[in-house]
């Protein structure tokens, strides 16, 4: 076969890529990354601390090293750097109990020629209710999602020496935002808006990293509940616009201005892409996720932002990347 001539692999890793979700959700839920992190660095020892058999250790390191996550070498295994990072539990950014609800939302794919057909969702999505008991195992599933960011806006935002600032924090679901600012800076109160169900899953956070007493909650649906008029110096609406349209982000976008002191910020953090579509990879195919789970919602573009942005009344508009996340911070 010619050099040039191009190969089924790529094609057939992508079509058999529920395998790498199956892989990763499996490792996590029986711990792998941890106890290679502890160093069981080969199938018998891992067999042994994570009591699965030999052979289930065997078949998910060679699936590991496969997908790039565990590195061979001299008959041992470990992890790379990223799985390091983000797979081991106990990490700040730790996304191992986020792997193993993965597998949970693989079946909900079957239906995506349906939704790409109809374009939007074919059913009524039945998880974005206040009283749903879902809340409980997808908050504290996805807030280590939201460390590299939140720590990227701290730094953008110099919030450390700030002083006694009041933060905003719409739908601010674990509290995992607040919880890393007010640590940073011990003269700073923040206050989350969200459900009622999910704003307790935020106080237990906020507790247990010893800031609740600086940490207040607004039970309430952002888009109904008012936010006042220029009582915060920071407002911030993560990882919310995608779910939202062009119509409903500039309507929130308006009342959040609103609610600033002035010389106020709005931080944004979301999945954004460029103006012409041609990257970054991961927010493009999360525009998928949106069809599948929302009526108007999409990954937009940093036009879109801009755009909105100004509509709503601020001046300053800038990007800052926190991959494979993207900051819009607004004044």
């Amino acid at each position: 076969m010619s050099d040039n001539q191009p190969t089924p692999d790529g094609v057939l890793r992508l079509i058999n890529g529920y395998w790498a979700t199956g892989v990763v959700g499996a490792a996590a839920a029986h711990r792998l990354f941890t106890h290679l992190e502890d160093g069981a660095d080969t199938a018998g020892h891992l067999a042994e601390r994570a009591e699965i058999s030999e052979r289930g250790a065997q078949t998910l390191l060679d699936g590991l090293v496969g997908i790039g996550l565990v590195e061979l070498a001299g008959g041992r295994y470990r992890n790379t750097p990223e799985a390091s990072a983000y797979l081991v539990e106990g990490k700040p950014a730790s996304l191992s109990s986020f792997a193993r609800l993965k597998l949970k939302h693989m079946g909900a794919l079957v239906t995506l020629p349906d939704v790409v057909r109809a374009g939007g969702p074919i059913t009524d999505p039945a998880t974005e209710v206040a009283d749903n008991p879902h809340w409980e195992e997808i908050v504290p599933a996805i807030a280590a999602q939201s460390v590299p960011a939140a720590e990227v806006a701290a730094e953008v935002l110099s919030l450390a020496g700030a002083g006694a600032i009041s933060i905003l924090d719409v739908g601010g679901g674990s509290g995992i935002y607040s919880a890393l600012w007010l640590t940073a800076n011990p003269a700073a109160r923040s206050t989350q808006l969200d459900w009622e169900p999910i704003n307790q899953i935020a106080r237990r956070l906020l507790h247990e990293r010893g800031v609740a007493d600086r940490f207040t909650c607004i039970d309430g649906d952002f888009h109904t509940t008012d936010f006042g008029s220029a009582r915060y110096d920071v407002a911030l609406y993560s990882h919310i616009a995608h779910q939202e349209g062009p119509e409903g982000n500039v309507e929130v976008f308006t009342r959040l201005r609103q609610a600033l002191k002035p010389g106020g910020a709005l931080v944004v953090c979301d999945y954004v892409v460029d103006d012409d579509r041609s990257g970054p990879a991961f927010p493009l195919i999360f525009a998928a996720e949106m069809l599948l789970k929302s009526k108007q919602g999409g990954t937009w573009r940093r036009a879109d932002y801009r755009d909105w942005l100004t509509k709503a009344g601020f001046e300053e508009v800038s990007f800052h990347l926190a991959p494979p996340a993207t900051l819009v911070v607004a004044r």
